[in-house]
């Protein structure tokens, strides 16, 4: 265990583990060549008791360095009881994108302040849960692949020339099929 700040835990073992080591330390320093003149018991008790003192003092301003950033880093929220009511979702949001957008380029800044407008986003709800849903789109890309190289190859064959209308004809019969499939799914299970 290295003895930089960072790198210590906040716990109450940290501190004891500080207090081992500098009498570590305390021991290496007494048997160096510079120090191997004879310490009186006096003296060696003096320099282990302040080197428990200074380790006692580091690891005690580790832990409160660390509680200060804890505290300064987080504000703490009001205690509340009870469901999240729409107020202080909203606020929240709110909260939590200005956070966030603090953070990004200006550019980025405005095209997020357009995207999360609530009309923007309520047109986007609508449309993902009708128009645009997943299985109608992969069905509409997936049959528009096939049924166009069908009609390609077709085509090509009697000698036929293609007017560019048949991938987007193919995709909207693909289409229609995923959407009747999302809604007979959604009948027969009762799940989205």
């Amino acid at each position: 265990m290295s003895n930089q700040p960072e790198n210590l835990n906040n716990t109450p073992e940290a501190g004891i583990e500080n207090t081992a080591s500098a009498a570590e330390q305390l021991e290496k320093l007494t048997n160096t060549p510079e120090n191997s003149v004879e310490l009186s018991p006096r003296d060696a008790e003096a320099m282990a008791e302040r080197a428990r003192v200074e380790a006692l003092e580091s690891a005690i301003s580790v832990e409160a360095g660390g509680k200060e950033r804890k505290s300064s880093s987080e504000p703490k929220a009001p205690q509340h009881r009870g469901p999240v009511g729409k107020k202080q979702k909203e606020t929240s949001f709110k909260r939590q994108m200005t956070e966030v957008r603090a953070e990004l380029p200006p550019i980025s800044r405005t095209f997020s302040k357009v995207i999360h407008n609530r009309a923007v986003e309520k047109v986007s709800e609508v449309v993902g849960s009708t128009v645009a849903r997943p299985n109608a789109i992969l069905a509409g890309s997936v049959s528009a692949f096939i049924i166009t190289l069908a009609v390609y190859v077709i085509a090509k064959n009697i000698g036929y020339q293609l007017s560019g209308f048949e991938t987007i004809g193919a995709f909207i019969i693909g289409w229609v099929i995923g959407i009747i499939y999302d809604y007979l799914r959604l009948i027969v299970t009762g799940k989205k």
